[in-house]
């Protein structure tokens, strides 16, 4: 009896050691590394300035993290500079909000984007005009509608026609899937294993 309660007592005190340090999570699983206890800011000190990091979706600076774009370095640096600008005013237009409602209003920004500067203006334009025919629906089936609604590229001003063709097709074939189904469509209609 003592032995059996002697073995209940030092697992137990065994789990409540190891507990806080299983409890934490490593590099890579959303750690976020010092200061993100809940204690501090988040916020570390670095050699150049200062270093932010966070969790996914956090904008992060540092070693391993990926700067913005160069648009000088693009296919088409006027329509790049065109999006970083649309896209700085739409934080700036949302940035009071927080939740569905920054959402709605990041959605509405976009709506404002000039056309005239994308790479292709008739796309962007037919873009727009499905967003609006399908802002009444959401997730997977916003993005369905938005695929039935978009116009057909034309193919004949594209870098390659043939590709274009092609892609032109797949869409057409799994137009009525959703989610994985969509995707393991494509990868029969591309060949891909």
């Amino acid at each position: 009896m003592k032995t059996r309660l002697m073995m209940t007592a030092s697992a137990l005190i065994a789990s409540l050691i190891c507990l806080p340090a299983i409890a934490q999570p490593g590099p890579g699983m959303g750690g976020g590394g010092p200061g993100m206890n809940g204690m501090g800011s988040g916020m570390q000190q670095g050699s150049p300035g200062m270093q932010q990091q966070g969790g996914p979706g956090m904008m992060q600076k540092g070693p391993g993290a990926r700067g913005p774009r160069d648009c000088t370095q693009t296919r088409n640096p006027e329509a790049c500079t065109a999006h970083r600008e649309a896209r700085a005013k739409a934080n700036e237009a949302c940035k009071s909000k927080v939740g569905p409602d920054r959402k709605q209003c990041m959605i509405d920004q976009r709506q404002n984007f000039d056309c005239s500067k994308a790479v292709n203006p008739q796309q962007c334009e037919g873009r727009k005009v499905a967003y609006k025919e399908c802002q009444s629906q959401q997730g997977p089936a916003f993005r369905q509608c938005v695929q039935q609604k978009m116009p057909a590229p034309d193919c004949s001003k594209a870098a390659d026609p043939k590709r274009c063709e092609t892609h032109q097709k797949a869409r057409e074939a799994c137009k009525d899937k959703v989610g994985p189904e969509h995707k393991s469509c494509l990868r029969e209609q591309f060949n891909v294993k």
